[in-house]
């Protein structure tokens, strides 16, 4: 699944994978859904496309969803965001968010990084908050 240029961004943690609430969809069955962004500074990379992509494990099996796609700028630095949408047949452990290259990154500096569920688990969302 992880080639030799992708990056580990960083992992997401148990209780944030947790709080979000599997839709079930007819065509991809149950899914999850994250928000996600990632601002990086990407030192040697200025002009070249990148990716960022979702990993995970479900039950036995290795899985990647792309989450975004853009060309860094001439300052070596990307913001990379969207939905990431995760099928699920059994549980997501061991999610990660990573960044794919064509070129090797010398180094990867992650200034911030966001994930969040779309919905959480909890019928009224309100209530987990409060």
């Amino acid at each position: 699944m992880t080639q030799a240029l992708d990056k580990l961004v960083g992992p997401v943690p148990a209780a944030i994978v947790n709080l979000a609430r599997l839709q079930v969809t007819p065509y991809e069955g149950r899914v999850a859904e994250f928000n996600v962004a990632a601002w990086l500074h990407l030192p040697g990379l200025a002009n070249l496309p990148v990716s960022l992509l979702i990993s995970y494990r479900d039950g036995g099996n290795l899985r990647e969803v792309m989450v975004d796609h853009g060309k860094v700028n001439q300052h070596s630095k990307i913001l990379l965001s969207g939905v990431a949408r995760l099928p699920v047949k059994q549980k997501i452990e061991d999610m990660q968010v990573r960044l794919r290259s064509a070129v090797s990154a010398s180094s990867l500096i992650v200034e911030e990084l966001f994930v969040q569920a779309v919905e959480l688990a909890q019928a009224d969302s309100r209530q987990a908050l409060a």
